[in-house]
């Protein structure tokens, strides 16, 4: 960890993960540990485990120490301690080490079973708001039967009761893994909507029919509320040359002046969000997952990138934690580090005065995202 004034007020500040999502509260054997460690699959019988790769090594490094271990424990020993503590004292330990006091949480994503935003917030002794994903709001309602004509208005009705709900403080999207970016921006005429409709209610499945991706995106505009879009580095679902941010321009003009628009994760696109950023004032940005894959070593030249014409008010923290609590603490270990030694080393080299570098720090770290989701101190 680097030292200076700049790491020592990240070290104290109270983070705001203005996105992530449930952790899980069962037991977990290597398997299933391993498949949470990756965004990739895994290969029984290959020789390569997850735990050889950057986030595997930050894990062993950072996140040992955090359950009584030497660091750079084998996996084994780190699996078996990990067992004996239990998942109770193992997400509290992490969620404890992240430093973290507001959460806000996706809750459209449950393929395991994962704390509630309630049960993420009493883990932690913070307080949890949550995100409404809205392609689970539009499956939700073919699940429970509509006409093709009915659609628009039974999807926009369930999104508004879904916004409705109390804590809720955004929505988001993952137009990303269902169609891409590279959609026509423009909002989807009623006739449209209704053909489009039909075509996927008579298909079944998840939404992926680009007419509805991009009612859904124009939806979002009309709810109010912030809107998250997964971009970049995700699993192997996403075709990641369609994910880059950029292709979201011609949207981004169409819908200037309505709601806040919040890329995540962003890499290897994190430059393209970051002109985006520059040119739109409603785009943010957070490198999210990408840091704790990176791990900490290499957290710096991403923020680095991303920060090269960013408007400081502009950046913001997540976790993007899923199912493994490491990844709350590894994420606020990488981020504090990371945007730490950008900022002192610009303070030690008379390229930004102290008081500046305290204050973008507490902006980036947490008063960026109590501004956006309009949260009040007290959360």
């Amino acid at each position: 960890m680097g030292t200076g004034p700049v790491h020592e007020a990240l070290a104290a500040l109270e983070l705001v993960d203005h996105h992530c999502h449930g952790v899980v509260t069962g037991d977990l054997d290597r398997a299933a540990f391993e498949s949470l460690l990756t965004e990739g699959d895994v290969w029984p019988g290959s020789g390569i485990s997850p735990f050889d790769s950057p986030v595997g090594i930050a894990v062993r490094r950072h996140c040992a120490p955090v359950l009584d271990l030497e660091r750079h424990a084998p996996a084994a020993e780190y699996l078996a301690r990990r067992a004996e503590l239990g998942p109770r004292e193992v997400n509290r330990r992490f969620l404890a080490a992240a430093g973290t006091g507001v959460f806000c949480v996706d809750t459209g994503f449950t393929p395991h079973d994962i704390t509630s935003p309630a049960g993420l917030a009493e883990a932690a002794g913070a307080v949890a708001h949550e995100v409404v994903r809205l392609e689970t709001v539009a499956e939700s309602v073919a699940a429970r039967g509509v006409e093709p004509d009915g659609y628009a208005d039974a999807f926009r009705a369930a999104a508004l009761d879904a916004v409705g709900r109390p804590g809720v403080v955004a929505v988001k999207s993952v137009a990303a893994y269902r169609t891409g970016f590279d959609l026509d921006p423009a909002r989807p005429s009623a006739a449209e909507v209704t053909g489009a409709a039909r075509a996927w209610l008579a298909e079944g499945g998840r939404l992926h029919h680009p007419v509805l991706v991009r009612e859904l995106l124009w939806t979002a505009v009309d709810l109010g509320l912030p809107l998250q879009l997964h971009t970049g580095f995700g699993d192997n679902d996403i075709r990641l040359h369609r994910t880059d941010p950029a292709l979201l321009t011609d949207w981004l003009h169409l819908t200037a002046g309505t709601i806040p628009v919040l890329l995540l994760h962003c890499w290897p696109y994190q430059r393209q969000a970051g002109y985006l950023a520059a040119v739109f004032e409603q785009v943010y940005l957070d490198v999210g997952l990408t840091l704790h894959h990176v791990g900490p070593v290499r957290a710096r030249a991403v923020l680095a990138e991303a920060l090269e014409i960013t408007p400081f008010r502009k950046l913001l923290y997540s976790s993007d934690a899923y199912g493994l609590a490491e990844f709350y603490g590894l994420g606020a270990l990488a981020f504090r580090r990371g945007l730490g030694d950008l900022l002192q080393d610009r303070v030690d080299a008379d390229e930004l005065g102290l008081p500046d570098a305290l204050r973008l720090a507490r902006w980036a770290g947490a008063d960026n995202a109590r501004r956006v989701y309009r949260l009040s101190d007290g959360h």
